[in-house]
């Protein structure tokens, strides 16, 4: 096991260097002069503009612009906003905690009531209750996040007064349900139907066969052997959609008000900082590696024959 989580470390090394390499030439290299866009329509002064892109290193080749990002990255340092001279880990730092907060809620939504809708139409697989769980999944899959948000919102939120519509920089849980549900109902529904479809597979399995046999209880058998069993393509799935769930709370931020990494890369965008750009994506790629790692070290534990070299 050690080695394999040596191995995997080791890989990320070149990943995390391609995907910001990626990104980086995408913000830097591209038609566009940030430091122009400073001044708007307004005439620019060329020697302030000279003097600004000297400190900031954009006079330099852009391999040699990357490698020293690279070598900050090294030392904590993301770079620095060009507009407001923050420096870009300030600025993630101010608004992570909204995004975590968030996909936290999403992602825990997504395990226990997709997780839970997929049992339950599983095991009642042909039935009503199946039927019922199918159709519901589907409409959610079928409606766009920005749709089912501005239903969340305008229905329990401003109609009929449940909960709070608009978060904006609330640090109660309890405000960012309709957001969370937002986020959450098409990966919601796809988890649903694939644990669905999982259990109904694996119903049918040879061990299931022989629990019964061995005379397990319907109960032990289901929790101990068929739901561990089915839960490894739904655990692959919720490993990548986690971080998805942060890149995609941009809509989900923008239409309730959550000043989080979402709006921070959609401004980001429109004003060309590419340093707030390539700090938050650099981020993100870390949380996909460290997840995609445990998802690994996750099936030795829910399947046994399942080892490591």
């Amino acid at each position: 096991m050690g080695r394999y989580v040596a191995r995997r470390l080791l890989q990320m090394i070149p990943v995390f260097i391609g995907s910001t390499f990626i990104i980086f030439m995408m913000m830097y290299a591209l038609p566009g002069d940030p430091i122009r866009a400073l001044w708007g329509e307004r005439a620019p002064d060329h020697a302030q503009m000279a003097a600004m892109r000297e400190e900031l290193g954009l006079n330099d080749h852009i391999l040699k612009q990357y490698w020293d990002y690279l070598l900050g990255l090294l030392q904590g340092d993301f770079g620095t906003q060009i507009r407001s001279r923050r420096e870009v880990t300030e600025v993630i730092g101010d608004a992570l905690p909204a995004t975590l907060r968030l996909t936290v809620m999403a992602f825990s939504i997504i395990v226990v009531v997709g997780i839970g809708l997929g049992l339950v139409a599983g095991l009642r697989a042909g039935r009503k209750t199946d039927t019922a769980i199918l159709f519901v999944t589907l409409l959610l899959i079928s409606l766009p996040v920005f749709v089912i948000g501005y239903l969340y919102q305008t229905y329990p939120g401003q109609q009929w007064g449940w909960i709070t519509p608009v978060v904006q920089d609330s640090e109660n849980w309890g405000d960012l349900l309709l957001p969370a549900l937002a986020l959450a109902s098409l990966s919601l529904a796809y988890v649903a139907r694939l644990t669905r479809s999982s259990i109904v597979e694996n119903r049918r399995a040879d061990y299931m066969r022989t629990a019964k046999a061995k005379g397990l209880t319907r109960t032990r058998a289901v929790r101990v052997h068929l739901l561990r069993n089915s839960l490894i393509p739904v655990v692959t799935f919720l490993g990548v959609n986690l971080g998805e769930l942060m890149t995609g709370a941009i809509v989900t931020e923008g239409i309730f008000n959550i000043h989080g990494i979402g709006r921070l890369v959609y401004s980001a965008l429109n004003e060309r900082e590419g340093a707030t750009v390539v700090g938050v994506v650099s981020f993100v790629i870390v949380v996909y590696l460290v997840v995609a790692l445990i998802v690994d070290l996750l099936y030795a534990v829910l399947d046994p024959r399942i080892r490591y070299a």
